[in-house]
């Protein structure tokens, strides 16, 4: 069975408060923050919109990729997003049906 590793970034809702993580259960980690379980930032700021993720199939590319993402400017990391979600729609939905 084919283990992945997943880039993620939450958002409180369009072009607001940004959060980039990186997990190996992204419908559970996702779950989590949307119920309030993950405490610090996240939860401080409500952010729980699932609005980008990458997949990746080794830990140390998702956390090399991670590490890239999180020096970037705000900008590029808007310009991610929309490129490939440019409605800000919570992709948490799409996983779970």
């Amino acid at each position: 069975m084919d283990k992945y590793y997943y880039v993620y970034m939450l958002a409180s809702q369009r072009n607001d408060t940004l959060y980039l993580g990186v997990t190996a259960n992204l419908m559970e980690r996702v779950w989590q923050h949307k119920n309030k379980f993950v405490e610090g930032f996240t939860k401080q700021h409500g952010i729980d919109n699932l609005v980008w993720f990458e997949q990746h199939e080794e830990i140390a590319s998702a956390i090399l990729r991670e590490k890239q993402i999180k020096k970037w400017n705000r900008d590029w990391k808007i310009r991610l997003i929309e490129n490939a979600n440019p409605y800000w729609n919570d992709l948490y939905l799409n996983l779970t049906a």
